[in-house]
């Protein structure tokens, strides 16, 4: 029997919905069809990850001059990442040289114009379809498994054609784990025959669903700061091959018949007039064949290109022509939609199939155009960067070395060029030191340059305005996405832009995340310290609390004996107290953290505290424990995970809503609720629940709350956390609801007072960045900038906590200075001026610790990841448990 065959028949689609792949008299049958690897027609059931890996390689088997297979990278559990490239014989075999042709014409500065206008004639275009990135989004991935088999079998002059003039790359599996998970549980609930009913088990997946990759994250979402080491990969390999088209494959709700470009407005600034053109090219073509089907479809209602970090929109910086394509789903073999119909998965596929096909035909019948316009995309690129108001950036890199470092290789990583002064340098009337960084406009990747590093990138003033009316007459508005991603902003790192080119002595700056620290003074007799206020040092502190040894870190700055001053928050790791091999230990952990430890002969202090003070704390290695599972939200839940346990290096121990409202806590010294989703925890854990948790921060627990999950905290008679969820601040007269006597409406404006809501919450803000100021005298605060920047979403804003309860240690600025980039409603922006960011209230021996905002949202918040480290371990060690 063939691999991955069905144990059970039933659970096959029946055969009167699978379509006849092979109803031509043309398919070579020396090219294997998914039935006969797999065991089952194509579209007759959910390709596991294995299954759809096998079925490539046995193409790759079978054909290995018409289609190549490239491991691209691995997930977190271990499975692979590939694509395959699939073109005529002779572009196979010359493949590695059309791709450096392709990184030729990227960059105008080493190609002339004559050298690319021959290197385009004889340049294949090349179509990139990228599948399932959402594992729950099922059918693309099977659908490149008929594409991949389609051109290799069939055997007429067009397809052979197609062949000669493309090259085809299909990433049929950006989300391996996402899709084992969903696969395995749709397979684990379907019954004796699949249901097509949209409340059944099958459709309706647990917490957390397949959508996401074992971190829970949402890799549509990952494009900025590259987190994960699926997009790391995807990035890598589409600038080895800059693709002229990209589809980024999806699926949405059954009931929705199919969406393709062009997307919906707002548009991103930084997309050119060229690239939407073309964008409308494959758009008109797909619609011809989608007619000549049949089948709906529909485009630019939904799905803007303004937010940059989606794979529909990274590689439209690059110049090349990416689009989002979503079919409406099965979500299992059939589904029944809201008109009565039923929707099969060999629907699905068979639809994708065809988008797909008709997208590689645009790029053949339009490959010189878009050649040449991918060329003229880089070469304008770098003229912008010499002409225009804004040629360089530039950081001065004195502060946060670790942060610093961290976002010049993400930038290396996306393909743009970094310099690091070697000197002491003047640019735009300033005077710069050596070692700050420099980007120069002036590269091909100018457009990705400013959409990342510019402040704040606009909205088109006519959408903003009509989201206004719709606002106004109590309509959804259409804002998609956040309207802010400034990475300079989500570091918290200091930025100047000048309008001109910097020319100084510089080094090139190389793809390193983290430069390995050092141990200076290895002979001192007392110990060793480290300054506080970056990652280096944080990393630095998990690793030592790891291996055991001891470390003390003081509440307020001081000055050692040699003069040398340290920050609050700064590590003491005496010799005394650990082992014989602290120097070989330290060097390992400064080289692994990035730390900068120095040795130090005396525990004496010129100022500040000496390390017996009451203000210098023993730090303890705490357990962590975190709720996971519903109602915790999966974005929320995964990305906080994977900061502490892949940012921080330490473990987290996750406990059900259940277990946690109920079981003996006295383990873990912290525990951490993330931001929620529907009733949420007042509804899972109840107010037995609640006062569970009490109990054991009483005993000295720590219990941190993030983003929403503070409305718990601040809920029941006896809140933990004595704040308060507020209102609308109404501005202006609103006639209070049920007023029955007459009245005389003057005009338009004045019938505002009688239809807007007398009470509700505030408007819904789809995400900006505020500025935060910083209380610098709590030891929660020690080694935090004087301010920073948090991504506001939702509309949650809290009372500040009375002096008596506890500390508003973060809040938001002033109106005048809050908004720091993207878009806020004129009255959350006023409302949420000087409200809480960061709160911190005791309760016995122990504390609760409020984020009002998430501060690891989507994990590029990297700017407060040092707070958070503060609320963790900084907290576990000024509560008072029973050690």
């Amino acid at each position: 029997m063939p691999m991955f065959a069905s144990a059970t028949v039933n659970q096959d689609l029946p055969q009167q919905y699978i379509p006849n792949w092979y109803n031509s008299t043309q398919y070579l049958s020396s090219t294997p069809t998914v039935e006969q690897v797999l065991g089952y027609a194509a579209g007759s059931r959910i390709s596991s990850p294995a299954a759809i890996h096998h079925y490539f390689s046995a193409l790759a088997q079978a054909h290995p001059d018409r289609i190549k297979l490239f491991e691209y990278g691995r997930t977190w559990e271990g499975r692979p990442l590939f694509y395959a490239a699939i073109s005529s014989p002779e572009n196979i075999a010359r493949l590695e040289q059309l791709e450096a042709n392709m990184r030729l014409l990227a960059d105008p500065r080493q190609t002339s114009e004559a050298e690319a206008a021959d290197m385009i004639k004889q340049q294949p275009a090349s179509v990139w379809i990228a599948s399932s990135v959402h594992g729950n989004e099922i059918s693309p991935a099977d659908s490149s498994m008929v594409t991949a088999w389609h051109l290799l079998a069939h055997q007429d002059e067009a397809t052979n054609a197609l062949l000669q003039d493309t090259v085809i790359y299909l990433d049929p599996l950006q989300n391996p784990d996402g899709r084992a998970r969903f696969v395995s549980r749709y397979y684990a609930t379907i019954g004796l025959e699949p249901a097509a009913d949209r409340i059944a088990a099958e459709h309706n997946e647990p917490w957390p669903n397949g959508r996401t990759n074992h971190y829970l994250f949402d890799m549509n979402r990952d494009w900025l700061t590259l987190t994960q080491p699926e997009t790391q990969g995807r990035v890598r390999v589409l600038q080895q091959t800059f693709p002229l088209l990209f589809v980024d494959s999806h699926e949405m709700g059954g009931d929705s018949p199919y969406y393709f470009t062009p997307e919906a407005h707002p548009y991103n600034p930084f997309i050119t007039q060229p690239q939407r053109e073309a964008l409308h090219w494959v758009g008109e073509h797909n619609a011809s064949h989608f007619d000549a089907n049949g089948i709906d479809y529909y485009t630019r209602e939904i799905f803007d290109a303004f937010y940059p970090g989606y794979g529909a929109s990274w590689p439209l910086y690059h110049g090349t022509i990416a689009m989002t394509y979503e079919v409406g789903s099965s979500r299992g073999h059939t589904f029944r939609t809201r008109d009565g119909e039923t929707l099969t998965y060999a629907d699905t596929v068979q639809r994708n199939f065809i988008a797909y096909m008709a997208t590689i035909e645009t790029a053949q019948q339009r490959r010189q155009a878009l050649l040449e316009r991918f060329y003229q995309y880089r070469s304008e690129a770098v003229n912008a960067g010499n002409k225009g108001d804004v040629r360089s950036y530039i950081f001065a890199n004195q502060r946060d070395a670790a942060g610093h470092r961290k976002l010049m290789s993400i930038l290396t990583e996306h393909g743009i060029e970094v310099e690091q002064a070697q000197n002491d340098f003047r640019a735009c009337r300033t005077r710069f030191p050596a070692g700050a960084y420099i980007v120069n406009a002036n590269q091909p990747s100018y457009q990705l340059i400013r959409t990342l590093l510019d402040k704040h990138v606009p909205m088109d003033p006519e959408f903003l305005a009509e989201q206004e009316r719709l606002r106004a007459n109590n309509l959804p508005d259409q804002i998609y996405d956040v309207t802010a991603w400034s990475l300079p902003l989500q570091f918290n790192l200091d930025m100047q832009v000048c309008n001109r080119t910097v020319s100084t002595d510089t080094v090139k700056v190389a793809p390193q995340r983290i430069q390995p620290g050092t141990l200076s003074n290895p002979d001192a007799r007392y110990g060793f310290f480290a300054a506080w206020g970056d990652m280096n040092t944080g990393r630095l502190l998990t690793a030592a609390l790891r291996a055991g040894l001891l470390v003390r870190s003081a509440d307020v700055a001081f000055t050692d004996k040699t003069g040398t001053q340290y920050p609050a928050g700064s590590l003491i790791i005496p010799r005394e107290g650990n082992p014989e091999q602290l120097n070989d230990i330290l060097t390992e952990l400064a080289h692994s953290s990035g730390a900068h430890l120095v040795g130090s002969d005396s525990s004496w202090m010129q100022a500040g505290p000496n390390p017996g003070s009451n203000n210098v704390k023993r730090m303890h290695a705490p357990r962590i424990a975190m709720l996971w599972g519903e109602p915790s939200n999966v974005l929320s839940a995964g990305s906080t995970r994977f900061i502490i346990e892949r940012e921080f290096n330490y473990p987290v121990t996750a406990i059900r809503a259940e277990q946690l409202k109920q079981a003996n806590l006295s383990r873990y010294q912290v525990i951490i609720l993330p931001a929620t989703r529907g009733a949420g925890y007042q509804q899972a854990l109840g107010a037995s629940g609640r006062e569970h948790l009490r109990q054991w921060v009483q005993n000295g627990g720590v219990l941190i709350t993030l983003g929403n999950a503070t409305a718990f905290a601040t809920s029941g008679d006896n809140p933990l956390l004595a704040s308060q969820l507020e209102m609308k601040a109404q501005v202006g007269d609103v006639v209070p609801k049920g007023q029955s006597a007459g009245a005389l409406i003057t005009d338009k404006q004045d019938l505002q007072r009688y239809i807007r809501p007398d009470k509700t919450r505030p408007d819904w803000v789809a995400g900006a960045l505020l500025r935060a100021e910083v209380d610098q005298e709590h030891w929660l605060t020690a080694g935090i900038h004087s301010h920073l920047h948090s991504l506001y979403t939702g509309n949650a804003m809290y009372t500040p906590l009375r002096i008596e309860d506890g500390r508003n240690l973060v809040y938001f600025s002033d109106k005048e200075q809050v908004l720091a980039s993207g878009h806020m409603w004129p009255e959350s922006h006023e409302q949420v001026a000087l409200k809480p960011l960061l709160m911190q209230q005791p309760h016995g021996r122990g504390m609760v610790v409020s984020f009002t905002q998430e501060p690891n949202y989507r994990a590029y918040m990297d700017g407060m990841h040092v707070l958070l480290m503060n609320a963790i371990f900084r907290a576990s060690a000024h509560a008072r448990p029973l050690r």
